[in-house]
């Protein structure tokens, strides 16, 4: 059996490679991120096993993959990888749902109580009133008290589920959107739930954590912005097509909406055309919500665990295409 690993953003993946030689597993990884199709092929078309994270899974090199039965996402997302294409070429894909739940939700939060606090924006004020030798407020007003204020939870899965549990303390009222949870669902969870437009039109902080498929893309458009209060804040760590970005950046240059917090981009990274670059009132960080030490070790772990199950002839974890899975042993 061969394990490959396509691309990688550890320093090095000298543990799974021991753990691979433990149990008797060839093990090899690359860096193959934009790299054309057939370098890719040519380092994976003899895997057994295939754990990416960033290379691109289409249609095309998919169908090129005659000895793989098991395809890793090396992360929550997995827009990059054509799961149809897995399924009508026998391919198990697994994905890692669970690693960073916590550091998601933390980086979240983090960006509500920056956009409130307007963190960012009080570094500069402080450059500037030292290089004058005086206090200069000048454009960081109004600041306003979160405590009694609304928070809009849009998607209460793993992550959405677990902003809510931290930020229940903070004296805010919670409501939440999402339409895939069942009734039951709903009332097991300890939030009101609205429909979106209700969320947007009475959330004073509004934070996303839905999964991106096509009914999620752009989720938050020109339309969706526009119910939302003058004071409020939009806040993505989910996935950058969830948000139109041209629409986002003509409100906030219009100050149709306070400002924003946002981790994630379309094109990443993003280019210095993006639209919310220089923009006072967007607070952007490099797509590092997932981000922490415990985060990565999870994943690791999790991933030579998917590997181990399959040498042992049972399926991956957390599998998205299941129909792949009859007949498999449990």
């Amino acid at each position: 059996m061969k394990v490959v690993v396509t691309d990688y953003i550890e320093e090095n993946l000298d543990w799974e490679a021991e753990q691979c030689r433990k149990a008797g597993i060839e093990f090899a990884a690359y860096q193959l991120k934009f790299k054309p199709e057939a370098e890719v092929l040519a380092k994976i078309q003899d895997a057994d096993v295939i754990v990416v994270n960033m290379v691109k899974f289409d249609a095309s090199l998919v169908s090129k993959l005659t000895k793989c039965k098991l395809l890793i996402r090396h992360g929550i997302g997995y827009d990059n990888v054509d799961v149809a294409a897995c399924t009508k070429q026998g391919i198990q894909f697994a994905y890692q749902p669970d690693y960073c739940k916590e550091d998601v939700a933390e980086h979240a939060i983090a960006l509500i109580f920056a956009c409130a606090r307007k963190v960012v924006q009080s570094r500069k004020i402080l450059d500037d009133s030292s290089a004058r030798g005086q206090w200069d407020f000048t454009g960081l007003f109004p600041i306003q008290r979160m405590d009694g204020k609304t928070l809009g939870i849009v998607g209460m899965g793993r992550i959405g589920s677990r902003v809510h549990r931290k930020m229940k303390h903070f004296g805010m009222k919670i409501i939440a959107t999402d339409p895939y949870l069942t009734a039951e669902q709903k009332a097991a969870m300890d939030v009101e739930f609205v429909d979106k437009k209700t969320l947007f039109q009475q959330a004073d902080y509004i934070t996303i954590h839905t999964p991106l498929n096509p009914e999620t893309r752009h989720l938050v458009n020109a339309e969706a912005l526009s119910w939302m209060k003058p004071t409020a804040f939009l806040v993505n760590t989910a996935r950058g097509p969830m948000v139109d970005a041209e629409a986002l950046a003509q409100a906030l240059r219009e100050k149709r909406i306070a400002g924003a917090g946002i981790d994630v981009f379309d094109v990443e990274p993003p280019p210095l055309s993006h639209p919310l670059f220089g923009l006072e009132n967007a607070i952007l960080t490099p797509h590092i919500g997932w981000a922490s030490e415990e985060a990565g070790w999870e994943i690791r772990k999790s991933i030579i665990d998917d590997v181990m199950s399959f040498s042992q002839g049972k399926p991956a974890r957390c599998v998205v295409n299941k129909e792949i899975l009859k007949g498999a042993k449990k």
